[in-house]
């Protein structure tokens, strides 16, 4: 049995969100050799960072905020 065949085994004893995870997975490797799709998939990542980034900092002024409103230290 070569190596497709004993991997295409294994994914079909699976339950179906484990093949999603798989199928997902073959995607990222496919991307991965691909350069330019690499390329394109890394400026994605550090977008989504960067503006996870902001928006933290953005939470904890909101949720500190709230604190002062709920100490009546600020009126709304």
């Amino acid at each position: 049995m070569t190596m497709i065949e004993q991997t295409i085994a294994k994914i079909r004893c699976m339950p179906e969100p484990l093949v999603q995870e798989v199928h997902d997975f073959v995607d990222f490797l496919l991307t991965r050799s691909d350069d330019a799709r690499w390329q394109m998939w890394q400026q994605f990542a550090e977008a989504v960072e960067l503006a996870e980034a902001d928006m933290q900092g953005y939470l904890q002024s909101l949720e500190a905020y709230e604190e002062q409103l709920a100490r009546g230290e600020v009126r709304w």
